[in-house]
């Protein structure tokens, strides 16, 4: 059997069985180990332990968990109502406020935390009641809700470009850079969709009567102002060179928890035991999936799939950017049925040598496979971030969220667009700030 039918049958195994529900970690390495055994025999599963280990043993992983801890302990706090409360003080008067506060709101506090389910949560189950009081239509309060809550795997400190940093053996400073422009253009874009619509629709435009005088605009930000300073500082930290990523984000963490603890008094042991448990929960599955998709990847080059496959496209000799669009398109659909940890972990060993031989920057490409990480968690049949909004709003229907998230999905097609019409809006800032 030829490599590259071997690599069709690996992608056909793997994804039938990640559909089943198996967990991550397992179905990778399932079919590492299946794959291995069929084609290089049982002398082969000797490799196991040493190849898993081998690559946990990378240093870098050490930011990962610190980066889910900070935020954790920011989403157990009230720092989510409070961001939310205070940007609709400061932006009540202006047009379409209360839907550009929420989508504000959740990509200020998807920085802080880095989860995206996270963040529809702790906006949602505030924002969406007030704006579907204030006339706004459920479709754009619960989309506008989904598609926020994406930002958090693009504006740094993001996991997911962790991930994509340790996959790709690129910059997680420059890949958190990189994610800043584009972050705020997404955002950007997402505001002034919610805002178009809103007049078009004649939904009350001006959200509230009452003047909010300086003090009251000023109260709340005391509590906001030294979270956001942290990840001011992380980032300053990563790209001045300052300390490394796992320095960074240990920093961070604890600058978290104390914070968490002096603003919120989220002191009792049982609190604290709840962030650490949380923390250490999803630390150890995305130990687990990486683990494991080190192991798959080595099996990937074992069987030469790998090689194949970017011999075959650099054979082709199409346009770089019918490749980029085949591949764009790969990503779209995967993301359909695989949360982005997984895409991330099994397609980035077989991209990366096409990436590079047809002359793209990675770390833009980085933020590309970002953006399309945010498309899946909000299409169907896996789009998390629907089922979490489908959660706290049970009296709205599915596919009621899933139209008000589709133009969000349009925002975010238009913006990998300009990203490649436009490649400095992602590479201008690393290179600016790291040369």
């Amino acid at each position: 059997m030829s490599p590259l039918a071997i690599g069709l049958l690996i992608f056909v195994v793997t994804t039938a069985l990640l559909a089943t529900g198996l967990p991550i970690a397992f179905g990778l390495g399932a079919v590492a180990l299946l794959f291995m055994v069929v084609f290089d025999g049982w002398n082969s599963v000797h490799f196991v332990p040493e190849t898993i280990f081998a690559g946990l043993s990378d240093f870098t992983l050490v930011s990962l968990p610190m980066f889910v801890i900070m935020g954790a302990a920011v989403a157990s706090s009230r720092a989510g109502s409070d961001l939310y409360e205070a940007l609709a003080r400061w932006l009540h008067r202006v047009p379409g406020s209360l839907v550009i506060s929420n989508i504000g709101a959740c990509a200020l506090f998807s920085a802080l935390t880095g989860s995206s389910p996270a963040t529809c949560a702790a906006i949602g189950k505030m924002g969406i009641p007030e704006m579907r009081k204030r006339g706004y239509d459920a479709d754009l309060a619960t989309g506008a809700i989904a598609a926020g809550g994406t930002l958090g795997i693009l504006i740094p400190p993001s996991i997911t470009m962790i991930l994509y940093g340790i996959a790709s053996e690129t910059s997680i400073g420059r890949l958190f850079i990189a994610g800043i422009i584009p972050g705020l253009l997404l955002t950007g874009l997402f505001m002034a969709w919610a805002l178009f619509l809103s007049w078009k629709r004649g939904t009350r435009l001006i959200d509230s009567d009452r003047i909010y005088s300086m003090k009251e605009k000023l109260e709340l930000m005391p509590k906001l102002l030294p979270f956001i300073a942290v990840i001011i500082g992380v980032v300053y930290a990563l790209y001045g060179g300052i300390a490394t990523p796992s320095e960074a984000a240990g920093v961070g963490a604890m600058l978290c928890l104390v914070m968490v603890i002096v603003i919120y008094r989220v002191w009792r042991p049982m609190d604290l035991w709840a962030i650490l448990r949380d923390g250490l929960r999803e630390s150890g599955m995305l130990l687990m999936i990486i683990g494991t998709s080190i192991l798959f990847g080595y099996m990937m080059s074992s069987l030469q799939v790998t090689q194949a496959v970017a011999q075959t496209i650099a054979e082709l000799q199409v346009n770089r950017w019918l490749v980029l669009a085949a591949i764009n398109l790969l990503l779209l659909v995967a993301g359909c049925f695989l949360p982005p940890a997984a895409i991330i972990l099994m397609t980035t060993p077989i991209l990366m040598p096409v990436i590079t031989a047809a002359g793209f920057d990675p770390i833009w490409f980085g933020v590309i496979l970002t953006i399309n990480m945010e498309l899946g968690l909000i299409t169907p049949p896996v789009g998390l971030n629907l089922f979490v909004i489908n959660g706290i709003t049970p009296d709205v229907r599915l596919p009621t969220i899933l139209k008000g998230a589709f133009p969000f999905m349009c925002c975010m097609v238009l913006a990998i667009v300009l990203l490649c019409v436009f490649p400095e809006l992602a590479t201008w800032l690393p290179k600016k700030m790291m040369g």
